[in-house]
């Protein structure tokens, strides 16, 4: 009899457990890799950067805006004089309310609070049954239903491609899935101004919000990479304006691998990283003061053999912790990533995502990505990585949750009752908390002793195929009134008759 069998067996006895993963402050303080006058040194060092060096920029209009706010613009580069960088960072927000489909599924964005998002922006899908393959909509579909299942993943991120639809249609299939599979707050792609203008749409007529209410409040989010080293394209430059005027989120994300698009060193490739962000946050800023922006940064190493990714190391932890230390400087809520470059669901990849996670952890993030089922450096997200993953995202999660150390948790009534050399597993103290006091896996199953021959030698990822299938299987979305479904399948087939929404690039 497992673990779970035996809880079950004594029935009326327990008193059943109160997990609540959907708010989460993270209690530890933050750790530093860096001495306080490094950080200052990293600073400077990247306002020297955008000043002396500058930002390649690509669309015009963003040159317009950063010229008429005092920078120097020469070309398609960019010099932002270190007060109009410090100046304008002051105008963003410290504190976003991010607000979900239901308020209990609100997120709110500072330094403190810490949101999980599972693996993203892969072109492939990934399980034992169905092998490695391009992203199609039902995979999208299917990951999105296993990201609403875990309350300890608060938002829904841009899973998988799903590649079987048209660039021109994908925003509407992306958006349905997400609003009639999950209250949970939803992505929008940066992909040019009508696509993200149909997204608002969708959005504000099937969650009820008038535009006035859209103005005011935050209600989805994009991602915004940076063109490392020091370019930002023609899409990101146009999304962080789109949104920042519409009161939606840009989490900014310079990607630096170190000693491919970032100096071989961390403190080199955090400069770097550093000056990008305050770059596309000054703009975001200036085309809207005040506009919800967070700080970000995915900065690891490569392979200097191959050229290719690596997570999981030494240099992404301490850049992750050295990141923490920058965004505190700014004072504003910050995203940081786990991630493997492990091919299959293997020890290497859970070693990978765990310590790149802690690192994560450790450095005080504000919005954990990939922290679940990303695989070959961001090329796959596999069903299987998603939920043996999730024991480490619900560990973080639980090691959220208030300590008990009143003095009946003291137990000196048990330490009383208990003869030396005695055992706790029928004491009175134990008896009263056994359903309470241990975390819960996410079903992998911890009992092993005795069991490996009778489970049929089953291992981790076997476990975990049935795991996903379950919640496949037995998946209720949350309600929503038929009508506003049916609303927004009339617009979807209204805006694909007219040709739908073509990327700007």
């Amino acid at each position: 009899m497992t673990r779970r069998q035996g809880r079950k067996a004594r029935g009326a006895a327990e008193v059943a457990r109160k997990v609540d993963y959907k708010t989460l402050r993270n209690p530890f303080p933050p750790l530093a890799v860096f001495p306080d006058d490094r950080i200052d040194a990293i600073h400077a060092a990247a306002l020297d950067v955008l000043n002396r060096l500058g930002i390649k920029v690509l669309l015009p209009e963003a040159r317009r805006l950063y010229e008429a706010a005092g920078a120097k613009v020469q070309g398609e580069m960019v010099y932002l004089p270190p007060t109009l960088v410090e100046d304008t960072l002051a105008l963003a927000p410290k504190s976003i309310l991010l607000k979900g489909g239901t308020p209990d599924r609100d997120v709110t964005l500072e330094l403190g609070s810490l949101i999980f998002q599972p693996g993203a922006g892969a072109p492939h899908a990934t399980d034992l049954e169905r092998g490695r393959r391009a992203g199609s909509l039902n995979d999208y579909l299917e990951l999105t239903k296993l990201t609403h299942h875990f309350d300890a993943l608060h938002m829904l991120p841009p899973l998988v491609e799903p590649q079987d639809v048209p660039v021109h249609l994908r925003h509407y299939a992306m958006m349905r899935g997400q609003l009639t599979l999950s209250d949970k707050i939803p992505f929008v792609f940066s992909r040019g101004t009508p696509q993200v203008r149909e997204s608002f749409e969708m959005l504000k007529a099937f969650r009820g919000v008038t535009d006035t209410e859209f103005a005011q409040n935050a209600y989805c989010y994009t991602i915004i990479n940076t063109n490392s080293p020091r370019q930002l394209d023609i899409p990101m430059a146009q999304g962080i304006i789109d949104f920042a005027r519409a009161g939606q989120v840009s989490i900014i994300t310079p990607f630096t691998l170190m000693g491919a698009m970032a100096p071989v060193t961390v403190a080199g490739a955090l400069t770097l990283s550093h000056a990008e962000a305050m770059a596309a946050i000054t703009l975001g800023q200036i085309a809207k003061p005040g506009a919800p922006m967070t700080y970000g940064t995915f900065t690891s190493n490569v392979d200097m053999k191959t050229g290719a990714p690596a997570f999981g190391t030494p240099e992404q932890v301490k850049a992750s912790l050295g990141a923490g230390q920058l965004a505190r400087k700014l004072g504003l809520p910050w995203r940081c990533a786990a991630g493997s470059a492990a091919n299959i669901n293997d020890a290497q990849a859970a070693h990978e995502t765990e310590i790149s996670g802690w690192g994560a952890f450790l450095a005080g993030a504000t919005v954990i990505i990939h922290s679940a089922g990303w695989l070959e450096g961001g090329l796959t997200v596999s069903y299987e990585k998603l939920i043996t993953d999730m024991d480490m995202v619900q560990t973080f999660a639980e090691l959220c949750a208030a300590t008990d150390a009143d003095d009946d948790a003291i137990a000196l009534t048990a330490l009383a009752e208990v003869e030396p050399g005695g055992h706790f597993f029928g004491a009175a103290h134990t008896m009263d908390r056994y359903q309470t006091a241990f975390y819960d896996p996410v079903g992998m199953d911890w009992s092993n002793i005795g069991t490996w021959t009778e489970r049929g030698a089953q291992d981790a990822n076997t476990r975990a195929t049935r795991i996903w299938k379950d919640i496949l299987r037995d998946f209720t979305p949350p309600f929503v009134h038929p009508d506003r479904v049916k609303d927004l399948d009339a617009y979807i087939a209204a805006k694909t008759a007219l040709g739908g929404a073509p990327p700007e690039s």
